[in-house]
């Protein structure tokens, strides 16, 4: 069984835990290098992108997980997550770090505040019927580079990508009980055979 973390640092990191090991995953928290270097595969949770990229500086995360992932660890960003993973960022603080890895450009809370947050039934590349889609101060993609693939949009903006090893979506995956997106991640991770190093 592949062995999965969540950085668990700040965010949305239990229901992501809980839904990894419903489908066999070896599923744990990610606070510390020696964590990280267990990891098969990782997820970037929900949460808030610049507190989270503070904490994994302030925790010695933030390099190592950069190299880890330029090293080919499957890593999978949901809504902040997915901001942390972007190349570039629209709409962040001037002193915003991302992890990178992802070459897209991403806009902060692109639809809106907390009370503009809505749901939505989505086709999403690789699954035979709609993701029922929770947008929380969702970011979106703004622009892709050539090796992406938008797996899914939401009023006219990709909010689920692809590139090789790296996947992300805008919205969140793991509050609605419906693992078939992690389960397309875990099967990414295993089928990437990355065995974790250290």
């Amino acid at each position: 069984m592949p062995a999965i973390g969540v950085f668990a640092l700040q965010g949305d990191v239990r229901e992501h835990l809980q839904t990894l090991t419903a489908l066999g995953a070896d599923a744990f928290p990610v606070r510390r290098p020696t964590e990280l270097a267990r990891c098969d595969g990782l997820v970037l949770p929900g949460g808030e992108s610049t507190t989270m990229s503070k904490l994994a500086r302030t925790f010695e995360l933030l390099d190592p997980l950069r190299e880890r992932i330029a090293g080919g660890m499957p890593t999978f960003g949901t809504c902040a997550g997915m901001i942390l993973l972007a190349d570039r960022i629209e709409g962040g603080t001037a002193d915003q770090e991302t992890i990178g890895g992802l070459d897209v450009t991403v806009r902060r809370n692109a639809f809106g505040r907390q009370v503009d947050s809505f749901e939505a039934d989505l086709p999403f590349t690789g699954l035979d019927a709609p993701v029922h889609a929770v947008f929380i101060r969702a970011p979106w993609v703004e622009a892709t580079g050539p090796s992406v693939e938008v797996l899914a949009r939401a009023q006219d903006h990709p909010v689920a990508v692809r590139q090789g090893h790296l996947m992300a979506t805008s919205f969140h995956p793991e509050v609605d009980g419906d693992g078939r997106v992690h389960r397309l991640f875990v099967e990414m991770v295993a089928s990437a055979g990355v065995r974790a190093q250290g």
